[in-house]
């Protein structure tokens, strides 16, 4: 029997990009987490003002972070990612990406905020390229139309 650690690296390899997407999304979930514990600490290192108003809004924020960030890890991590996770994760991220450029436009935060803009434009692309490798596959592999309902999992 193979040792756990020996079939996590042949995973790795295996699935280069899905392990970069994993690490990602639970990097996506943890920034999360410290929006809510410490919304005020993380708007101060990317130059916005604390209010109570923007730790509030931030704090919701780092909870979204939290659920996408989770939701997408789990897929990753099944044996065959569920693609509508994938597709609007990514979406997610190009639109985190635009929010945080614009509020770098707007003066709300510091420049250094366009690097959390430039990751999450390239995860956006990321997952774009690894949804098209999961439609093609899944399209590819669909079997012929049947009058029998599908069941609604990843392997439909």
């Amino acid at each position: 029997m193979r040792s756990r650690r020996a079939t996590t690296v042949d995973w790795l390899r295996q699935h280069p990009l899905r392990a970069v997407l994993v690490a990602i999304a639970a990097i996506t979930a943890l920034t999360g987490v410290a929006e809510i514990l410490a919304p005020a600490a993380v708007l101060t290192v990317l130059g916005a003002v604390p209010t109570p108003l923007a730790t509030q809004l931030f704090a919701t924020v780092g909870l979204f972070m939290v659920v996408v960030g989770g939701l997408l890890t789990q897929s990753l991590l099944r044996r065959t990612p569920h693609r509508d996770v994938v597709f609007w994760s990514g979406l997610q991220k190009a639109a985190a990406s635009v929010a945080v450029g614009v509020g770098v436009f707007t003066g709300v935060f510091d420049r250094i905020a366009l690097l959390v803009s430039a990751f999450d434009l390239a995860t956006a692309v990321l997952l774009y390229v690894y949804w098209q490798r999961l439609r093609r596959r899944v399209v590819s592999h669909r079997p012929p139309v049947s009058a029998d309902p599908q069941r609604n999992d990843d392997s439909s």
